[in-house]
């Protein structure tokens, strides 16, 4: 019984662990890590309920997928994989839909090429929280990377996940009102998984539709499978040279968004989270709480006292979020980084639904997209300036910067005074005028991220040259 693969090499971040390609994420860490969820499996589901099994488009994913099945029918679980690479809500909707055991999803989502991995979905649809997660990874330490039989007491199937979904996706929006305004759209799957699906929905609803890279490419065109500025020049052009009224993307694992107004800028995911939330309420007359991350906009809080919804702040991590959907009802729960839900949907990320509520807005106010996001910030008394920083710092340098933060915040920060320091994920320092700092070290590499808000770029500038010549001084 082979036990020799390396498991300090395992190590779960806010959402699974990932590896890369033949380094660590090799094919005995995830027989070893399949057999750590088998173990949690075990306890707290009966082997009368089938387990899910979906990939990305990475290099192998769909091999990896394969040996993960093989492993878990030979204990006796009944596997049901999916038929082609797939998005992680969709598996996620699956996994609640079909009464399942919760679902395995081969992913790195955002990560360049070189990266896989693999994380544990439960059948409520949402990501597992950290109590299932600290579960398995104690188990990693006894699970050993032995092949499985080949006399297997459970079986492995294929299905096709996407026909329920979709027609879960068309009960949640006005497909008749998005088909009225024969929008004009520019679609970038990335190579992701979203290609079939996203590009399906706009057909189905009428738009007048361009796609690209719409084929797998292991290597996502030499660029990263994430929706954001560098990798969106392609969409932007296409927007601008065509005057469509907008451009849309997903992630790898099509879970985040990213969205190109009808001018050619790509909108911050803050930015979107408004502009859906004033659309949820003026539009489609819904209610419900509002939850964002401690790293997220606080125009949000502002939306939430205007309209007298609940918000809530949660630690980073959409697994957060998803915990407070499933415990209230929740209008919109969103991040900074790009993932969202809504109410009636899973508690789960998804930059299909996202991208569709966009496209349904512009259809609902027969305004174009700019002047849309224009009014959510006004009517959430914004503009307000975020900014990260993203610091590579050695291992000791990172530890003295939260010691130090956490032991002896400062008084004031650029000459503002700090008035409260918030401890729920990192540390957050409040400021007097109504900006915001929060230092969050990674818990997976030698990084610091340093995210601020505030009123102006002038102090924007200000806040995050003063940051960064404070944390030098701590090396």
């Amino acid at each position: 019984m082979s036990n020799s693969s390396n498991s300090s090499q395992i190590k779960f971040g806010t959402d699974g662990w990932r590896g890369i390609i033949a380094d660590d994420f090799t094919f005995p860490n995830v027989r070893k890590v399949t057999r750590a969820i088998a173990c949690y499996l075990q306890t707290a589901y009966s082997k009368d309920r089938p387990v899910l099994i979906a990939y990305d488009t990475r290099f192998l994913a769909e091999k990896f997928a394969r040996a993960s099945a093989d492993v878990l029918a030979d204990l006796g679980w009944n596997v049901q994989i999916t038929d082609r690479d797939c998005p992680t809500p969709v598996i996620a909707y699956n996994a609640r839909l079909l009464n399942s055991a919760g679902a395995l999803m081969f992913t790195a989502s955002h990560n360049p090429a070189p990266y896989c991995g693999i994380k544990y979905i439960p059948d409520y649809a949402g990501p597992a929280t950290p109590e299932i997660t600290d579960t398995i990874v104690a188990n990693i330490e006894t699970a050993t990377d032995e092949l499985p039989s080949s006399n297997p007491s459970g079986t492995i199937s294929t299905f096709d996940p996407k026909p329920e979904y979709l027609s879960f996706i068309y009960s949640l929006l006005d497909v008749e009102k998005i088909k009225s305004a024969k929008l004009k759209v520019k679609y970038d799957a990335l190579y992701s998984t979203s290609r079939g699906y996203l590009d399906e929905v706009l057909e189905h609803c009428g738009t007048n539709l361009q796609s690209f890279h719409t084929w797998r490419d292991v290597l996502f065109g030499g660029g990263m499978p994430e929706p954001k500025g560098e990798q969106l020049v392609e969409l932007v052009e296409a927007v601008k040279a065509d005057q469509a009224d907008l451009g849309l993307a997903t992630d790898g694992d099509s879970d985040r968004f990213g969205i190109v107004d009808e001018q050619g800028n790509v909108l911050t995911p803050n930015t979107v989270l408004l502009v859906l939330a004033r659309h949820l309420i003026k539009n489609k007359g819904k209610s419900g709480a509002i939850v964002r991350t401690v790293a997220t906009t606080h125009l949000l809080d502002n939306f939430a006292a205007k309209y007298n919804l609940p918000l809530y702040e949660t630690a980073v991590g959409f697994k957060y979020i998803g915990e407070k959907m499933r415990e209230t009802a929740v209008l919109i729960g969103g991040e900074e980084s790009g993932g969202l839900s809504v109410i009636g949907h899973i508690p789960e990320k998804d930059g299909i639904l996202a991208d569709m509520l966009v496209a349904e807005a512009i259809a609902y106010e027969g305004k174009p997209l700019s002047v849309l996001v224009k009014e959510a910030i006004a009517e959430a008394d914004g503009p307000l300036y975020n900014k990260r920083l993203d610091l590579h710092l050695t291992e000791s340098h990172k530890d003295a910067v939260i010691n130090t933060y956490t032991q002896k915040p400062p008084s004031e920060l650029a000459g503002i005074g700090v008035k409260e320091v918030g401890r729920k994920d990192g540390i957050k320092l409040y400021l007097e005028e109504g900006s915001w700092v929060l230092l969050r070290p990674s818990g997976t590499e030698p990084l610091v991220r340093v995210y601020m808000e505030t009123n102006s770029q002038e102090k924007l500038a200000q806040i995050a040259a003063t940051m960064e010549a404070e944390i030098a001084k701590l090396a």
